[in-house]
C-alpha cells in the first residue's frame, strides 16, 4: 500500500497544475452536455423499443436503462482520450464533492419504516452481501492483496463511486483517486454484468 501511496503522490506532483476558468468550464460543460446527450438519445432509443413487448421485458424500453448505458460508454471512451488529463486540474476532487452530494441526496430519501415492512428484502440483501464478503475474502487471500484493496474493491462493487473514494481516503487522503477509479470500473462492469446476469 505504501508503494501505491507513493505512486499516486508522485503522479499528482508531476502532473498537477492549478485549474483555470477554461478548465472548469470544460469540465462542467462536458458533464452537463454528456448527461443531456444520454437523456435525449436514451429517450429516443426507449421510444423505438416501446411498441415491442419483449423489449419491455428486457428493459430496452426504459429511457433510464439507456441513459445509464450511454453515459457509462461515454465515460469509458473519454478515459482513452486527452479528456482524461482534466484530472490533472482536479476533476477527481470535483467529482468527489458531487459524490458526497449524491450520498446526502440518497440518505435524505431513506424510509426507515421500510426495514420493518420489507424485512424479507432486507434478508435477501444480507444473503447477497454475505456471498459477496466470502468471495472478496477468498480472492484477496488467493492473490494476497493488501486489506486496502479488499476494502476499496468491495465498496467499488457494492457502492460504486459513491463510497469507494470515502473508504480509500480513510487509509490515506491521496488514495481518493484510486477509490474513484475502482468505483467507476465497478459501475462500468456492473452496468453490463448486472444486466446480463438478470436476463
Amino acid at each position: 500500500m505504501d508503494k501505491v501511496v507513493k505512486a499516486v503522490e508522485s503522479y499528482e506532483r508531476d502532473h498537477a497544475r492549478p485549474a483555470t476558468i477554461n478548465d472548469l468550464m470544460v469540465m462542467f460543460g462536458l458533464c452537463f452536455a454528456m448527461v443531456g446527450v444520454a437523456h435525449f438519445v436514451g429517450g429516443q432509443i426507449a421510444d423505438f423499443f416501446a411498441p415491442y413487448s419483449w423489449a419491455v421485458q428486457y428493459s430496452f424500453a426504459s429511457s433510464f436503462f439507456w441513459m445509464v448505458v450511454i453515459i457509462t460508454v461515454i465515460g469509458v471512451i473519454f478515459s482513452f482520450t486527452k479528456i482524461r488529463r482534466l484530472d490533472h486540474v482536479g476533476a477527481s476532487k470535483i467529482g468527489t464533492v458531487f459524490i458526497f452530494v449524491l450520498i446526502a441526496a440518497i440518505g435524505m430519501q431513506i424510509n426507515l419504516a421500510g426495514i420493518v415492512s420489507q424485512w424479507r428484502l432486507l434478508l435477501i440483501g444480507l444473503l447477497w452481501m454475505s456471498i459477496h464478503v466470502v468471495i472478496i475474502f477468498a480472492v484477496a487471500r488467493i492473490i494476497r492483496a493488501p486489506f486496502f484493496f479488499l476494502a476499496v474493491g468491495s465498496n467499488a462493487n457494492t457502492g460504486g463511486a459513491s463510497s469507494a473514494p470515502i473508504v480509500a481516503t480513510a487509509f490515506h487522503p491521496s488514495l481518493a483517486p484510486v477509490g474513484v477509479f475502482l468505483g467507476i470500473l465497478g459501475y462500468a462492469v456492473g452496468t453490463f454484468g448486472g444486466y446480463i446476469s438478470t436476463n
